[in-house]
């Protein structure tokens, strides 16, 4: 099976606190799941994540359940046929997740953007394999890493991700920095394929500066260290990036967000 490099699937920056969501209007690409449109026609898609679904996404699937714990997250989503909201507990009970989701062995896909590590993954992958067909119901999770811009800004970037801004982030990012390598994820690889990831894609989209600090503005590092009166960026570090920014004279740059897929399916077992 090959997978595809597509944007279809589009996601917001998001800061994440507990369960509480900042939203910013400016979502870039990442991998979609439609490679398997072909096999499942009219599949039902359970999407766990925060996210705008465009109308392609729609077109694809014939049922699609999206989740939120934040009721004002899924007032940005649009509005399409396909696609039911359903604003979801934090900690979802597996009765909740029958009458609020859907009934057992009832989905073909599972997905899951920028937000697994979060997850109580024993509690999280018990609902999944509870929700996903038998014995090919296919979970996909995926994880954007540090964006590349150029050498110069890179190495500030660098500095400030993993000294200014580290003591901010909490335990799970570590599972991001690492690439989902390290992330449990009990599931045998899908057809075609030797094992169940992380694979390697990459995503683009063109900044200027100011929509670089919005970027890093949205990190929940950054907003854990305003809450306790900290700001990050002071003007030292902004006159920095604006140096190593505009030192090739470009004011608007393609920055390259480094995305890792896990994906796998349910298998007979579970």
């Amino acid at each position: 099976m090959k997978i595809m490099q597509s944007s279809i699937l589009r996601v917001g920056l998001v800061s994440l606190k507990s369960s509480s969501i900042s939203y910013i209007q400016d979502p870039f690409p990442l991998p979609c799941m439609g490679c398997w449109h072909r096999k499942l026609p009219s599949c039902q898609i359970f999407l766990t994540q925060k996210l705008h679904l465009p109308d392609q996404l729609a077109s694809i699937y014939k049922n699609v359940v999206a989740t939120d714990t934040s009721p004002k997250q899924l007032e940005f989503a649009a509005k399409l046929p396909s696609i039911r909201y359903q604003c979801t507990s934090p900690s979802m009970s597996m009765a909740e997740l029958q009458d609020n989701i859907g009934s057992e062995s009832i989905f073909d896909l599972v997905t899951i953007a920028q937000a697994m590590h979060w997850f109580d993954l024993p509690t999280f992958y018990q609902q999944v394999k509870w929700v996903l067909k038998k014995p090919n119901g296919v979970i996909a999770a995926w994880c954007y890493t540090v964006p590349e811009v150029n050498p110069t800004v890179d190495s500030l970037f660098n500095r400030f991700y993993t000294i200014d801004a580290g003591p901010y982030w909490i335990s799970p990012r570590a599972l991001v920095d690492q690439k989902y390598e390290t992330i449990d994820f009990p599931f045998e690889p899908v057809d075609g394929l030797e094992h169940n990831g992380p694979f390697r894609f990459t995503s683009e989209k063109v900044m200027d500066l100011e929509g670089y600090f919005t970027y890093l503005r949205s990190w929940s590092a950054y907003q854990t260290a305003k809450e306790k009166g900290v700001e990050l960026l002071t003007q030292n570090v902004l006159e920095d990036f604006k140096r190593a920014w505009n030192e090739d004279g470009k004011f608007q740059k393609t920055i390259s967000f480094p995305i890792y897929l896990r994906i796998g399916k349910v298998g007979s077992s579970s």
